[in-house]
């Protein structure tokens, strides 16, 4: 397979297999998210829900785009995804999809709606610390990704919270029916009207869970082939090296237009660095009409080139931006931005059979072990039952607040955000005094531990794995 040792092709396939384990997994750890007001509601028989939530999860990631996924991929330092040690490769790859597995199967067992992007991206941020002991540049993780990371972790729960105690507030005031307001019967189906809300609610929950938790296991799956298969991968090869060539020169055209005497010290050594690259990559690329034709270091050293020139590019603006030194125009900035984009390309993608591999994984997952975590959701929160109205709102307002995460390329955590959401509408309905406490510790216990748990335990896999290889 892709011309690998059948050492190196069995390590990849167990891999691939381990990726849609991990997704499979967050597709039943997680579908109580998108199912358990349809169902606590008797709005869809169970059965009919997890299948029609899986559904939706399939077209959620199939159609949600990849910068959720790329976001998974750049949180790993360049020489630790393009690492030659194969020892340091397995590591890698053992310490994050066993972390994320086993903490994702023990918090679904106790029926703990904890955090799969939690999960992941901790196990993540375990190795490339780990990583920094051993790496002679001591680069652990690509800081300012993973501040983007956190912060969005961190907030999208408030905005569950605050969002849905406000919408719900407004739906008191906007609808007069009084049994939008009702707990449900265990017996009886909704009214049609009702009904239909928690279903297109429970249906957009589903579908954005899919464009966002499913990128991340897209995002996996592409570490695993850069990691194992850089010749195949690092670069994009249903691109022609001809248009990747066409934008280099462009570039450069664009950069020489630049005064660098007007620069400070740092803006001109990002500057020429970033000249110097292009001189690199046009070098390479230079009588080359498809990638096959180069040799196999080049394509890891194209991929690092251009990652490393788009950072500098993107401080050198930030910089002169903060400093009201503009040298250079908007519109230069602009054609610079514009050929950047087309840069990238090439290494931020994804090829359709990983996006169907991980849309599969998810939407059969989804079809599976759904009750535990349905029971804490619907009953456990708060202590009144869940009504129609409070569901009905945290979904939709998880569902907004997880569609726009993924357009930004940022990955939240569903369970958090519907939540969150839940206790918001609970606190809405009848105050702080409607929260049951006892399960609010163990939910907020859950999700605090969950980071600094799996960086512990995959650095240290990390670690070990390599020591014994």
């Amino acid at each position: 397979m892709f011309g690998l040792d059948p050492g190196l092709t069995l390590v990849l396939i167990i891999c691939l297999v381990a990726a849609c384990a991990f997704e499979f997994i967050n597709g039943f750890h997680d579908t109580a998210n998108a199912v358990a007001t349809v169902i606590y509601t008797n709005s869809l028989k169970p059965t009919i829900a997890v299948i029609w939530s899986g559904i939706w999860n399939f077209i959620g990631v199939y159609l949600g785009g990849i910068a959720v996924a790329m976001g998974i991929v750049n949180l790993l330092p360049t020489g630790l995804l393009l690492d030659q040690s194969v020892s340091h490769i397995v590591a890698l790859l053992t310490a994050v999809i066993l972390t994320s597995i086993l903490w994702n199967l023990g918090t679904w067992y106790f029926g703990l709606p904890c955090s799969s992007s939690h999960t992941l991206l901790g196990s993540i941020f375990g190795v490339g610390i780990a990583y920094s002991f051993i790496s002679e540049t001591g680069v652990a993780l690509n800081w300012v990704k993973v501040k983007d990371v956190l912060l969005a972790l961190l907030i999208s729960p408030l905005i569950g919270f605050g969002l849905t105690m406000g919408f719900m507030v407004l739906l008191k005031k906007v609808v007069k029916k009084k049994k939008l307001f009702a707990e449900p019967s265990k017996k009886k189906v909704p009214p049609l009207g009702i009904r239909s809300l928690i279903i297109l609610s429970s249906t957009f929950v589903s579908f954005t869970h899919g464009s966002n938790d499913g990128q991340k296991g897209v995002g996996l799956i592409m570490i695993i082939l850069i990691s194992l298969v850089p010749v195949h991968f690092a670069l994009n090869h249903q691109k022609a090296p001809g248009e990747l060539l066409n934008h280099m020169n462009k570039l450069e055209a664009n950069i020489l237009t630049i005064d660098s005497v007007k620069m400070g010290v740092v803006d001109r050594a990002s500057f020429y660095l970033v000249r110097e690259n292009i001189d690199k990559v046009q070098g390479m690329l230079t009588n080359i009409n498809d990638f096959k034709k180069l040799e196999k270091k080049q394509n890891y050293e194209i991929r690092k080139d251009i990652i490393l020139m788009s950072k500098e590019i993107k401080q050198i603006n930030d910089r002169h931006i903060d400093e009201r030194d503009f040298y250079v125009s908007k519109a230069l900035q602009k054609s610079i931005d514009k050929e950047i984009t087309g840069i990238k390309e090439y290494i931020e993608y994804s090829p359709w059979w990983v996006i169907l591999l991980i849309s599969i994984s998810l939407g059969v997952g989804t079809m599976v072990g759904w009750k535990s975590i349905v029971v804490t959701i619907g009953e456990k929160i708060g202590q009144s039952q869940l009504t129609y109205a409070q569901g009905f709102s945290s979904q939709m307002v998880a569902a907004f607040t997880i569609f726009i995460s993924s357009k930004l390329g940022l990955p939240v955590s569903t369970t958090h955000v519907l939540s969150s959401g839940v206790a918001g509408s609970m606190v809405a309905s009848k105050g702080i005094k409607n929260l049951r406490m006892k399960t609010v510790k163990s939910i907020l216990i859950a999700w605090l531990i969950t980071l600094p748990v799996t960086i512990v335990v995959s650095g240290g896999l990390f670690l070990l794995v390599r020591l014994f290889l």
